[in-house]
């Protein structure tokens, strides 16, 4: 294995639309990978036959205001950010925060609310912030986390899982985080926008 080859060992999977994922998730259980999840992608996972451990059980909290916050807690974030190198490597022993090799998130459908009702609270209520905030985190640190930010990754991410067993190299991970960015920029742009009432302004 090279410098820049990373194996998976662990994945935190929070997605909004279960579908196409699941060969994803058997692929990744057949090389051991250990799962993270929260709601009602935990209880997907576990349908499939699939062990998860409970994202509360790395936070010590559960789900509070109405799903709002889940995942929000250096306990999870400490784990996607870390780099693997021994300063970082030491606080999350210190702290007892455990690795996150992979991050797979599907965010709320914000631009299909909008299109499907006028309710402002719906709308709001379909603003991801846990989402896109592991998104973001687990592109930022693409020399050591992969990042597949929404189920249209699903396809590549399968192949690489296909062709390299549970391991990236750097090429894929920037290519994936690359990928990141653009969803949550996309995502912020239509949040923008309904905001904004479909104007260009950014005054």
């Amino acid at each position: 294995m090279s410098m820049s080859t990373k194996k998976i060992r662990s994945a935190l999977v929070s997605v909004y639309h279960k579908d196409g994922l699941e060969p994803v998730v058997r692929k990744l259980a057949e090389q051991g990978v250990q799962f993270y999840s929260t709601g009602g992608t935990q209880k997907y996972l576990e349908s499939l036959g699939l062990a998860c451990t409970p994202v509360e059980s790395l936070t010590g909290y559960p789900s509070i205001l109405d799903g709002r916050v889940k995942t929000l807690h250096p306990a999870v974030f400490g784990g996607l950010l870390a780099r693997r190198e021994q300063d970082h490597l030491s606080q999350l022993a210190e702290y007892k925060i455990p690795e996150i090799d992979l991050v797979i998130v599907d965010l709320y459908p914000f631009e299909e609310t909008v299109l499907a009702t006028n309710d402002e609270s719906e709308i709001i209520e379909k603003i991801d912030i846990g989402g896109i905030s592991l998104i973001r985190a687990g592109a930022k640190n693409f020399n050591d986390v992969v990042t597949v930010a929404s189920r249209e990754e699903y396809g590549l991410f399968l192949k690489i899982l296909e062709e390299k067993g549970a391991q990236t190299d750097l090429a894929d991970r920037r290519e994936l985080a690359r990928r990141a960015f653009k969803v949550s920029s996309n995502y912020d742009i239509a949040i923008f926008n309904w905001f904004n009432e479909g104007t260009a302004d950014i005054s």
